[in-house]
């Protein structure tokens, strides 16, 4: 089930967080967002647990994904793809772009965004701190 998320998602967003980087809960203030109007924190519930989340900021005519993660015990069911979906539904008809950031290493992520209609606009040399590159993708609306 897809859901917004209240301040109960937070202590396990925070932990699904962790995937991208350990510090994650102290980069990303939860509970800052959902009071925002301005940011989206969308869960995928399964029975009773949170198994995925993304967020994004939405400022109307452009929507920036800030991070998308699903526990790796349930990957490959197509809850990515379900986040992603009802996050374009739920954004403005004003909306003209959607961008984020991703590894170029990342070729599940790559391949999902591709299949959105993402392409790469910019290349960020060395930007994490693994020393990969970020590629800078943006999907247009018309």
């Amino acid at each position: 089930m897809l859901r917004e998320a209240s301040v109960y998602d937070i202590p396990r967003i925070n932990e699904l967080g962790k995937l991208l980087h350990e510090n994650f809960s102290k980069v990303n203030n939860i509970s800052e967002m959902l009071e925002d109007k301005y940011s989206k924190v969308v869960v995928y519930e399964k029975g009773d647990k949170v198994v995925g989340f993304i967020m994004a900021t939405d400022l109307g005519e452009t929507c920036d994904i800030l991070d998308i993660v699903v526990d790796p015990e349930y990957r490959k069911q197509k809850i990515a793809s379900n986040l992603i979906t009802y996050l374009i539904s739920d954004l403005s008809e004003e909306l003209k772009m959607i961008t984020l950031e991703v590894s170029n290493n990342n070729e599940a992520a790559l391949k999902l965004y591709e299949r959105f209609g993402f392409e790469i606009i910019n290349v960020r040399k060395k930007y994490y701190s693994n020393g990969d590159d970020a590629y800078l993708m943006a999907r247009r609306f018309m």
